[in-house]
């Protein structure tokens, strides 16, 4: 009995001594690897806008009155000038012929006043009349004239009123909505305009970057003037996804930060031969900026567990696992590494599937650097 067991645990003792031989023996997995550099890549950023015509004009009557026709259409092209809206004109027509008269009258009574004035001369020389006789004439001549004044201011105003009754675009441009119709009456007091005219062969695109990205433009340029000589042309993305095939250009940052968003307002302007664009749609800027001297690793060199990225550094021969920070290039295929790694490191880059942290790996073959 004492001898079975003493060949049992022979048995047992040869078995373990095997597995752990076994365990020893057990081969390194291969995988392809990459040392990290830096590169400088063309990045963009995008900013939500707002397209505005390059003159949107408010039509507005100045005068009090029923809309008696209406010379447009809505969507039609204007020029500088051009009859839009007429309102009734009887009233203001009479009111001219009565002011018309009015200027007659007095014309009269300064000519009579003149005759008079200077009859008195004559007469005083020859001492017929008194001073105050003559200066009562000259007074009469005066006060006759003060009146013709008038009745020409009143007639003007007649005048100007009777021409304001032609509602006319002061600029070249495109005619927005029209809410009134022939028979509504109209005044300069509306809060609502008869229409908009909108100048639409350039347009004005408006967006607004952080006080943060503002600041870090001046210290890259030194002054925002500069910053506008040195930005690149810059893209619209259209509602529906397309980009505006005509490039822009940044003509001006508003050098106030609005205390609301805490932003800057800057300006683009777009050409519109094609009439595309149209005032008060929406849009994305899409601007264009290098980024140098970053840490660039392919995507399929990551995986991601709960919203991190992870990648497999090798140290040793050894994986482990790093959690990195990473910005997504467009291209859809590449990371700039922003935390986590740093050039100079390497990592695996193919069948990350299989690795296990802390595992020892062996390198198959370092694959060329990203440049």
């Amino acid at each position: 009995m004492v001898l079975c067991a003493a060949l049992s645990c022979l048995f047992v003792g040869c078995k373990e001594g095997e597995q752990k031989k076994g365990a020893k023996s057990k081969p390194v997995r291969e995988y392809n690897a990459m040392v990290l550099q830096t590169a400088s890549r063309e990045l963009s950023s995008t900013y939500s806008a707002i397209i505005r015509g390059k003159q949107d004009v408010d039509i507005r009557t100045k005068v009090q009155g029923y809309i008696t026709d209406i010379m447009v259409k809505e969507g039609s092209r204007v020029k500088q000038g051009q009859t839009l809206f007429i309102i009734d004109q009887k009233q203001y027509q009479a009111a001219l012929a009565t002011a018309e008269a009015l200027v007659d009258a007095a014309q009269a009574k300064v000519d009579e006043a003149q005759l008079s004035a200077s009859s008195k001369e004559m007469l005083f020389k020859e001492n017929i009349v008194s001073e105050f006789d003559l200066r009562l004439a000259r007074t009469n001549l005066a006060q006759a004239k003060a009146q013709l004044a008038q009745a020409k201011a009143n007639e003007l105003t007649a005048s100007n009123n009777l021409a304001y009754t032609l509602v006319k675009s002061p600029v070249d441009g495109v005619v927005g909505t029209l809410p009134f119709r022939v028979g509504t009456l109209v005044s300069p007091s509306d809060a609502v305009p008869m229409t908009t005219v909108s100048d639409n062969s350039e347009m004005s695109v408006y967006f607004s970057m952080s006080e943060k990205q503002t600041l870090a433009l001046k210290r890259q340029h030194g002054a925002l003037e500069n910053a506008l000589q040195s930005l690149p042309p810059v893209q619209l993305q259209l509602n529906d996804g397309t980009i505006y095939p005509e490039a822009g250009r940044i003509e001006a940052i508003s050098g106030i930060i609005d205390p609301t968003t805490g932003t800057v307002t800057l300006l683009a302007r777009f050409p519109n031969k094609q009439r595309l664009l149209i005032s008060g749609g929406t849009g994305t800027i899409i601007l264009p900026h290098l980024q140098d001297n970053c840490v660039i690793i392919p995507q399929s060199a990551t995986y991601e567990i709960q919203d991190k990225t992870y990648a497999y550094k090798i140290e040793n021969g050894i994986a482990k696992t790093k959690i990195i920070g990473v910005f997504e290039l467009t291209d859809g295929k590449e990371y700039i590494v922003e935390s986590g790694l740093m050039a100079g490191d390497t990592i695996i880059v193919n069948g990350i599937g299989s690795v296990r942290d802390n595992a020892p790996v062996r390198i198959r073959e370092f694959a060329e650097p990203i440049k």
